[in-house]
């Protein structure tokens, strides 16, 4: 992993028009870089088109080139739209990893559908039965290759940098179901981004959540159980990681209850903020 801090982002254009360009049945996807330290400068705005960071990931591929998004070619952004900054294989939680008291008890990481997964911007959908439903602003790490058996020693190799999950989780379901499927995989329930941050020193970055524009009590990467590398090495031990999966690290901040018509701001220290709606569902 560089230090050179930089931000990938998987982006879909605006425009309609695909002039010269064969028609396919995928939505357009381009992977974009920018390595303005200011992200609010104008050098911040201006991206340029980048081959993709997941070369062996078929979901994680550039479409087609076609004018104006070219390998090399600036685009601003408002000529794009943020997607989720990678389409995972498997998407992991880690549980009870907050403090002394969660390093009491052995890693335990839980399983989110990779069909849960959304972009920033995209809307939270709950269903009328849904229950009680909380927000997790977390670091989230994001695999660059294939890792098997990592060690303390090599596991930042995996990492090709961090972006911002909302562990969306139903509590009532989660109180049910064991194995909290139900509770953390329906659909909408993994907003992730806007963007990975290559290179993000995640010792001690704030953590918070912003309810209907009320910043709840924050707190710090430091305040959970078990760091990045022991998560990897953990994982890893018994499956192997994919190029682009993703890592919720655990949640260790204040929270509150999602209802339709809230927004919710997930804030990450280094990274930035996930934007997202939450909006009724049938």
């Amino acid at each position: 992993m560089t230090n050179a801090p930089y931000r990938l982002a998987r982006v879909r254009p605006l425009d309609a028009e695909r002039a010269g360009a064969v028609a396919s049945p995928l939505p357009e996807q381009f992977f974009v870089r920018n390595d303005a330290a200011d992200f609010e400068s104008p050098e911040g705005q201006v991206w340029t088109v980048v081959e993709t960071p997941f070369p062996t990931s078929p979901a994680n591929q550039n479409s087609a080139t076609r004018e104006g998004w070219v390998l090399g070619a600036t685009v601003t952004q408002e000529q794009f739209a943020f997607l989720a900054p990678c389409a995972p294989v498997n998407v992991f939680g880690m549980a009870h990893n907050t403090g002394a008291s969660g390093r009491a008890l052995p890693p335990q990481a839980f399983h989110k559908a990779a069909s849960s997964v959304v972009g920033p911007g995209d809307a939270i959908v709950l269903s009328p039965t849904v229950g009680y439903v909380d927000p997790e602003a977390e670091l989230t790490v994001v695999v660059g290759q294939a890792a098997r058996n990592l060690t303390l020693e090599n596991a930042r190799e995996a990492i090709l940098g961090f972006t911002i999950g909302n562990d969306v989780s139903a509590r009532d379901a989660q109180k049910t179901d064991e194995l909290w499927i139900s509770a953390k995989s329906p659909d909408t329930f993994t907003p992730i981004g806007p963007w990975i941050v290559a290179g993000l020193k995640d010792d001690g970055v704030a953590i918070s959540i912003v309810h209907n524009g009320t910043e709840l009590a924050p707190a710090t990467s430091n305040d959970l159980g078990w760091g990045v590398e022991e998560i990897l090495v953990y994982l890893s031990g018994f499956m192997t990681l994919q190029p682009g999966d993703v890592i919720l690290t655990g949640f260790p901040a204040e929270c509150r209850q999602l209802t339709p018509g809230d927004e919710v701001i997930c804030r990450v220290g280094g990274i930035g903020e996930l934007r997202n709606p939450v909006v009724a569902g049938v």
